[in-house]
């Protein structure tokens, strides 16, 4: 089968790997219909040193069972289902809490023993606590949407979540990526009163305020700082999503929220240690986030995107075939698209 190969920094290649198959009797495979570029892909594609082997990328799809394992009950050959980024028992003790990410048994795709998404097929290791399957008939223009139910759009919602958002709050989103924009769909959803998006993109301005966003910050540091205590009575935010995951959207997001506030982070960290952490003390800002248990959250975010109140799938602005996956990252890379979607 054709798949994604990353090797270094910049070096992306489609190359013929061994067909995706059966190995415990737990496993799945499916035929991957959509996926795509995920904004933390881009951290290797910047940064990754020279591998020999190379690393298998994607983890996110929707896709179509091909075959399944003697212990496998809750799908079956011909279902059309969501594969969340990480792969889960669902009977551990956290996966029954709902923090899927954290299975004892788990792993994420893209990376490690686990085989990447952008690609023609993909092995489900714990299919029955992974996959979630999805009525059979779905109108093509849906897919779209239901592949952001695998990351982006559980991740925004998660971030929100985090934060506490809900009716009547000051929600502010850092970053205008494809997840700070389905964090803006988020606290939209969840009742926020103002939302305020830091960004300067202007096709993704633009996006965010059709999902909901109020008002726009476009300058950085201690400007974006002073303009969002501007917009909020001299307090700061009530709720902070960072959706970014370097040093200055961490610092950005502690020093724009208000005392007492929370900061939902789900930008994959490129540092070690937090910044900012003497005011986040003591202005007693609540920080949380890590990698979203997206699984827990599509039974309710999925009746939304069926129904058309939400529509994730906007954040699309490019749509690939498998060969074109090395100039997907190069266009990402460059801003020159939001979020690219793969048709292997």
């Amino acid at each position: 089968m054709r798949a994604t190969v990353m090797y270094s920094a910049g070096d992306v290649r489609i190359e013929n790997l061994p067909d995706a198959s059966i190995v415990e009797p737990t496993d799945a495979v499916i035929r991957v219909t959509r996926a795509c570029i995920c904004g933390s892909d881009l951290w290797p594609y910047r940064g990754m040193e020279r591998s020999e082997k190379g690393r298998s990328m994607g983890h996110e799809a929707v896709g179509v069972v091909e075959d399944v394992g003697s212990e496998v009950r809750t799908v079956k050959r011909g279902d059309l289902v969501i594969m969340p980024f990480a792969c889960s028992d669902g009977i551990c003790a956290f996966c029954k809490e709902g923090l899927y990410t954290a299975c004892i048994h788990g792993g994420f795709f893209g990376g490690g023993s686990l085989g990447g998404a952008q690609a023609e097929a993909v092995r489900i290791p714990n299919a029955d606590g992974t996959l979630f399957k999805i009525a059979p008939r779905i109108d093509d223009d849906l897919l779209p949407a239901l592949l952001t139910l695998s990351d982006v759009m559980g991740t925004g919602h998660h971030a929100a979540v985090v934060a506490k958002v809900g009716p009547g709050k000051d929600v502010a989103v850092v970053g205008d990526g494809a997840v700070g924009l389905c964090g803006v769909i988020a606290a939209k959803r969840l009742g926020a009163e103002r939302i305020i998006i830091l960004g300067r993109h202007a096709d993704r301005i633009a996006l965010a305020r059709e999902f909901g966003a109020t008002d726009v910050v476009s300058e950085r540091g201690e400007a974006a700082v002073e303009r969002v205590r501007e917009l909020t009575r001299g307090e700061g935010a009530h709720a902070v999503l960072e959706c970014v995951g370097n040093v200055d959207a961490m610092e950005t997001a502690i020093q724009i929220a208000r005392p007492g506030g929370s900061v939902g982070r789900v930008g994959v960290p490129q540092d070690a240690a937090i910044p900012a952490s003497g005011p986040a003390f003591m202005k007693n800002i609540t920080i949380g986030g890590g990698p979203a248990p997206v699984r827990a959250y599509i039974d309710e975010l999925l009746p939304d995107v069926l129904e058309g109140r939400i529509r994730p799938g906007r954040v699309f602005d490019r749509e690939i075939g498998l060969d074109d996956v090395p100039n997907g990252y190069r266009e990402m890379d460059e801003r020159k698209a939001i979020k690219v979607m793969i048709r292997p």
